[in-house]
């Protein structure tokens, strides 16, 4: 029975591992492929927001 559940544990962790790192994959291709001009839009976008941000955190020495 406890070579059962062993064998049931790494299966079911070897296929979401699968699962999951076909998605990350998948998601890369698709963005490089079919990604265009606009492949980075979210990331410039947020940078834009943040260039006027006060810095927190980090030393405080004036």
């Amino acid at each position: 029975m406890v070579g059962y559940i062993a064998d049931l544990s790494m299966v079911a962790i070897l296929i979401i591992g699968i699962t999951a790192l076909m998605g990350v994959m998948t998601n890369g291709f698709g963005e490089k492929v079919f990604g265009g001009k606009r492949r980075s839009e979210f990331v410039e976008q947020s940078a834009r927001f943040q260039t006027k941000w006060k810095s927190v955190g980090g030393n405080t020495k004036k």
